[in-house]
């Protein structure tokens, strides 16, 4: 079975949640697809799976450990498991996919 999935689909849910920043898309198994949009600060702490992050709209500074960069759309970050993270200076409308997979040495 096929599913479509688009972000202003995703935008709709989030918005129905209210002061929620995440929503879940789509989950089969072990994969998980959520739509993230931290609005003036991410609290997120580490998550038990692999995450990688796929930019959609708006632009965010991406922290871990030492590393800091900008991040804007159609930009790509894959995050172990168990690593530190964070969205700082969140733009106005940022958005990102995340997918969940498991880490492949659990």
């Amino acid at each position: 079975m096929s599913e479509r999935i688009t972000p202003e689909t995703a935008m709709n849910r989030l918005s129905a949640l209210k002061d929620q920043r995440w929503v879940t898309m789509f989950q089969r198994g072990v994969l998980e697809l959520e739509f993230y949009a931290p609005r003036g600060s991410d609290p997120q702490q580490p998550h038990t799976r692999d995450e990688i992050y796929f930019v959609l709209t708006g632009a965010a500074t991406f922290v871990t450990g030492e590393q800091r960069w900008r991040v804007v759309p159609g930009e790509v970050i894959h995050m172990p498991a168990g690593q530190p993270h964070r969205f700082e200076e969140i733009s106005d409308g940022f958005s990102t996919w995340a997918i969940f997979v498991p880490n492949p040495k659990t």
